[in-house]
């Protein structure tokens, strides 16, 4: 999964960085990761488990992905153990956040222990 060419030219993360920060969220997938929607075409919902710690780094990351990802739009709730997080873009973006969604889909609770 180490392929980046889904990442669109309006990235403005410099390409060096970039590997650094898909691994970030790969590492918060396989970790915390529950369940995967689409509640509609242009929002991708992640149900993630393990509360205000989670939250708040899930909360991080989005806020660094804005900066360099405007067009992404996140939404962060939590409540208890669990945080959803709502990634929502333009149709314009619409392959990315299909391609976003494969990605967490197939990392999903990968690590997660027996």
């Amino acid at each position: 999964m180490t392929d980046l060419g889904w990442v669109p030219q309006s990235c403005t993360l410099p390409t060096t960085q970039r590997p650094l920060r898909v691994a970030e969220w790969d590492t918060l997938f396989s970790e915390r990761l529950t369940d995967v929607s689409r509640p509609e075409p242009l929002l991708l919902r992640l149900e993630l488990s393990g509360g205000g710690a989670v939250q708040d780094r899930v909360r991080d990351l989005a806020e660094r992905e804005s900066g360099c990802c405007s067009f992404f739009t996140f939404t962060v709730a939590g409540e208890g153990s669990r945080v959803r997080l709502d990634i929502a873009v333009d149709q314009a973006h619409a392959q990315v956040l299909n391609a976003l969604a494969g990605r967490a889909g197939a990392l999903a609770g990968a690590g997660e222990q027996p």
